[in-house]
């Protein structure tokens, strides 16, 4: 693996652990929604905040975290429902899609209310950035595998959330999706052997329909998102 290779290598980078932890803690405790900045700023501010090696090894650790969280809770409410109801949800990571489509309004979306306190429109979406931005270096730093996988797990969550959640999408919700798809594609460009696309990014890619953005403090549509096209844009490469 080139990146273990790298990471074993001559050009293994110098990482502060020490750094590492002070960043993680700072991401924490000054974004999101206490923070009373907007996630548009918020974003910018934690995305420069996080632009070296360091920032990308704690981007790439908040996304990791986010997804394993997400995933703890989804299964969670899987077998709440069945304790209630005796309906059984299959809760699979490479594809949450048909868990959504099976439960829909019947779930929660986790990425509001993760235990470490990360929000997908402050944090998550930084880390996102940090990680596309930076992907020419993931795999001297990590394996980016894993990570890429990480990445359209929270893409698919997001996605499926529209759709079967009940999750408004606003501005901020928009910008999430955006900088999701703009960074796989980054990554896959990234990478020598690129992995085959997830069940639920084919699907998606396979439509070709408009969502309306709104505004996030009220009812009006600002504009539009295509997923489908924005995937091809970035995927089919």
């Amino acid at each position: 693996m080139r990146w273990l290779r790298r990471l074993l290598g001559g050009r293994r980078v110098q990482l502060d652990p020490g750094r590492q932890q002070t960043l993680l803690r700072d991401a924490q405790s000054r974004y999101g929604t206490h923070a009373r900045v907007r996630f548009p700023d918020q974003v910018e501010a934690l995305t420069a905040a996080l632009d070296s090696d360091d920032g990308l090894v704690v981007a790439a650790r908040i996304v990791s975290q986010v997804a394993d969280e997400a995933h703890v809770d989804l299964q969670a409410q899987a077998q709440e429902i069945h304790r209630r109801t005796g309906r059984r949800l299959l809760v699979h990571r490479r594809n949450y899609r048909p868990l959504w489509v099976e439960a829909g309004h019947a779930l929660r979306w986790p990425l509001f209310a993760l235990p470490s306190g990360f929000h997908p429109y402050a944090q998550v979406t930084a880390a996102v950035t940090v990680v596309g931005s930076r992907a020419p270096r993931l795999d001297r730093v990590t394996d980016p595998n894993p990570l890429l996988t990480r990445v359209f797990e929270v893409l698919d969550l997001t996605t499926a959330a529209w759709e079967y959640g009940r999750v408004r999408v606003d501005t901020d919700a928009a910008a999430l999706a955006d900088r999701l798809i703009l960074s796989a594609g980054q990554v896959l460009a990234a990478m020598d052997d690129p992995p085959r696309l997830p069940p639920a990014v084919r699907e998606l890619m396979r439509r070709n329909n408009t969502v309306s953005v709104h505004d996030p403090n009220g009812p009006r549509a600002v504009g539009g998102i295509n997923l489908g096209a924005r995937m091809r844009e970035n995927f089919l490469v």
